[in-house]
């Protein structure tokens, strides 16, 4: 078994937060890009600047 701290890891490019690998993703690994469904849907958007 391995420890989590060892599994692969990638870069959001959405949030910039690190994210590492799932069960679930073990067969589409290298397609993934985004850490969760909430940063797909908003790669497109640009953040509004504060007012």
């Amino acid at each position: 078994m391995r420890k989590k701290s060892d599994l692969p890891q990638k870069t959001c490019p959405a949030c910039g937060r690190p994210f590492t690998w799932r069960k679930k993703w073990e067969r589409v690994w290298d397609d993934v890009r985004f850490c969760s469904d909430r940063c797909r849907r908003q790669r497109g958007q640009q953040k509004s600047p504060a007012a």
